[in-house]
Formats: C-alpha cells, sequence, structure tokens
C-alpha cells in the first residue's frame, strides 16, 4: 500500500469515527419539527387504546387537531422526557396523558413540560382502576395533573376538558362546546319514562 492509500484510508476512518462520536450529541439531533395538532393523547400501553380511542373520537367531533402516541413512564422514560419536553415547542398546547396500575405517565409528562396534563387512569384487573386513580392523582404540590374518572367517562372528559382550555381563545371552539352542551340538556329534557 503506498503512503497516498494509507493517508486515505486513514482520513476515511477518522472521518466515519467522528460521525459515529457525533451521531447522538445534542448538536446532532434532528430539529423538533413542529406538529399541527394542539392535543396530545399519550397512553402508557396499546392496550389503553380500546380506552383513550373515545377521547380521539371526542376531539374529533370538535375538530380539534391531535395526536395519538404509545409511550411508556416506566418501559421508555427518555421517551417521556424527551416528547415531553419538546410538546410545547412542537406546538402541543394540551397533553392528555392515560396509565392504568403504577400509573406515572401523566406526572412524568407533567414533570417534563409546562402545559396542562390531563390524566386518564385506566381501569385494571387488579383493583377495578383504584390503583390508577390514586397514582395519577397524588402529585406532589407544584407539579399539577388534572385527574379525571377511570376509564371511559375520563377519556371523554379530558377530551372534552381539553377542547375547553383551548376554547379559552378560539371563539369557534367556544361556540362548538357551547352548542354541545346545549345538545345534550335538550336530550334530557325530551327523556321520557315509559
Amino acid at each position: 500500500m503506498t503512503k497516498k492509500q494509507t493517508k486515505s484510508k486513514q482520513n476515511k476512518s477518522s472521518s466515519r469515527k467522528s460521525i459515529n462520536e457525533n451521531k447522538f450529541s445534542e448538536s446532532s439531533r434532528p430539529p423538533v419539527s413542529a406538529s399541527s395538532s394542539l392535543v396530545a393523547i399519550i397512553m402508557g400501553s396499546q392496550s389503553d387504546w380500546d380506552t383513550m380511542r373515545n377521547a380521539s373520537e371526542t376531539l374529533n367531533q370538535f375538530g380539534v387537531a391531535h395526536e395519538c402516541r404509545v409511550i411508556s413512564a416506566h418501559r421508555s422514560p427518555s421517551l417521556a422526557s424527551e416528547f415531553a419536553s419538546s410538546a410545547e415547542e412542537r406546538g402541543f398546547e394540551v397533553i392528555i396523558g392515560a396509565a392504568g396500575g403504577a400509573a406515572h405517565l401523566a406526572g412524568v409528562l407533567a414533570a417534563h413540560s409546562t402545559l396542562p396534563v390531563l390524566g386518564v387512569p385506566m381501569r385494571s384487573e387488579a383493583l377495578n382502576g383504584l390503583d390508577s386513580l390514586l397514582a395519577t392523582v397524588q402529585m406532589p404540590g407544584g407539579i399539577p395533573v388534572a385527574t379525571l374518572a377511570i376509564g371511559k367517562p375520563g377519556a371523554v372528559n379530558a377530551a372534552l376538558f381539553a377542547v375547553a382550555i383551548l376554547a379559552n381563545n378560539r371563539p369557534d371552539l367556544r361556540e362548538k362546546l357551547h352548542r354541545f352542551r346545549e345538545a345534550q340538556e335538550a336530550k334530557i329534557r325530551a327523556t321520557v319514562l315509559q
């Protein structure tokens, strides 16, 4: 091998090494991409989707753009931290966090973001969701999580709560929320027991 070939091989090797060394450095991370979604629905497990689909469907009724993802506070803690830390920068305004059992997801998301976090405890086999409720609601002072009901009612109400938050500076959403409430009342007034 000639001197020139040896030098060229060394340059390629050191170039490859510096690329690999910087692969995971802060400066080489891809920029955070903006999202057109206003609400993030994050659940700890794919099995939570049967319940959290109700939150997604409710947001769809109001025309609120949202993103649904599975992120575990325990099985993917760095992903939970990264997502919550960049959520505001990406354009999200509300995060809904749903988990069961040792339901720490909403709290972990709230610890890494100043966005409003709405916690939905999932019904669990062992304690019927009471464990999830207590794990979600018992946050230390200074890191708030607004905790909703266990299961489907909580999923629906989390979406409605998110709509109410967004409606504070969106008159069109506020009007839709008023119409939704009026329709609920009209349905109850029209109810006849036989």
